[in-house]
């Protein structure tokens, strides 16, 4: 074997070897972060009942978002198909999940406190049966996705939201109409997260508590399955569909099929996050999932960075957090008016805030917080690798 053979051999390996070390490591900070949220619900025993009662809450809203922000993100940033229709695919699932999971004969003395008649399934098959209905409502898509693309796409998209809003305002056995449903108990595996009380380390955990930790599997395992695709055939069809449609039908990749499979899993997520809307709201009405949700969707993706799960995931804790955050201590913000006052609220101030962060990245840095993030690491890194300046000899 020449010098030259054996130096490259030894690169490689070198290369790999520092992968592999730069693989554990962000492996470990992972497992860190899931670590610190796990441990976040038996922190807040300093708050009185409501200021927990109010994080977990938030929270739980954040994990769904996050679902469905990795689904969003797969689908546009993964393989370049331009979607406006989220909240459709979100309404189906919390819809979905709703009339799966309530009992089959109707509950309850009055009509704001009335469980209406469902399928009457267990809570995990309910909810696994509202992610495979909204995963068909993709994959129904999948023939107009193939015959347009790009803004035409997003246009396309666009008229499943009023289609869906309008069947929600009317279809009153399925959706409750304008009044909405209300959500049956979550009984997970003979548990119920609403009567069954649960204490740990000294912390009670109410039902929000325990939503938060059923969020955060969700999220887990929606981030796992969402890398190993990535990592797998079809993320590298995907990645070739979203570089070029033609490339990708010149290399073999089949681009309907792989548009229909985008979508598919693309809705299927958002049915996922939709039924966990459902179980943190408690009560869904049909104006929860019009195009205002599809634009703060869009708006975590864009701000956390379009191909990124991390960066979802924090664009997601970002935008669904903010106007929660800002409504709570909006006693202490002059710019906050009280809702119903004329001023800007908490909730318009939020839109300020994170539309200003979408026109400042797309500015400054379109790659988003991930892309920030990767600079920070370089830096890091050439900072470690960089020699430490000689000492100077100190004058005799």
């Amino acid at each position: 074997m020449s010098e030259v053979a054996a130096a490259r051999l030894e690169t490689s390996a070198d290369v790999a070897a520092a992968r592999a070390v730069s693989g554990r490591r962000a492996l470990a900070l992972r497992a860190g972060v899931v670590a610190l949220v796990a441990l976040f619900p038996l922190a807040l025993g300093t708050f009185d009942a409501a200021g927990q009662d109010f994080w977990l809450q938030s929270g739980a809203f954040a994990f769904a978002a996050m679902i469905g922000a990795l689904g969003l993100t797969l689908l546009v940033g993964g393989a370049g198909q331009l979607s406006l229709a989220h909240s459709f695919y979100v309404a189906v699932g919390a819809y979905g999940y709703v009339y799966l999971s309530s009992p089959t004969h109707e509950k309850g003395t009055t009509i704001a406190s009335s469980i209406q008649a469902g399928a009457g399934f267990p809570t995990l098959l309910a909810m696994a049966g509202a992610v495979l209905i909204a995963g068909f409502a993709g994959l129904l898509f999948s023939p107009i996705s193939a015959r347009v693309r790009g803004i035409y796409l997003g246009v396309a998209s666009l008229g499943l939201v009023f289609v869906g809003q309008h069947i929600a305002f009317n279809a009153q056995s399925l959706s409750g109409g304008f009044n909405g449903r209300d959500v049956p108990e979550v009984n997970l595996l003979g548990f119920n997260f609403d009567s069954t009380p649960l204490s740990f380390l000294g912390v009670t955990f109410t039902r929000n508590g325990k939503l938060w930790y059923l969020g955060l599997a969700g999220v887990v395992l929606a981030y796992v399955y969402y890398v190993n695709v990535l990592r797998g055939r079809p993320g590298r069809a995907l990645r070739c569909l979203r570089d070029s449609e033609v490339a990708a039908s010149v290399l073999g990749v089949n681009v309907v099929r792989y548009k229909a499979y985008a979508f598919t899993l693309s809705s299927m997520y958002a049915g996922l996050a939709g039924a966990i809307y459902a179980l943190v709201y408690h009560h869904i009405v049909p104006d929860t999932f019009g195009l205002g949700l599809t634009v703060s969707f869009l708006a975590m993706i864009v701000i956390g960075g379009l191909g990124s799960p991390g960066g979802a995931l924090v664009g997601a804790l970002f935008v669904s957090a903010l106007p929660a955050v800002l409504a709570k201590y909006s006693d202490s913000l002059p710019f906050i008016a009280p809702t119903g006052s004329g001023g800007v609220t908490a909730g318009v101030a939020a839109q300020f805030v994170y539309g200003a962060a979408v026109i400042l990245l797309l500015v400054f840095e379109p790659g988003g917080v991930a892309s920030l993030a990767r600079r920070l690491v370089r830096l890091v890194s050439r900072i470690r690798r960089s020699p430490h300046p000689p000492r100077q000899k100190e004058a005799a």
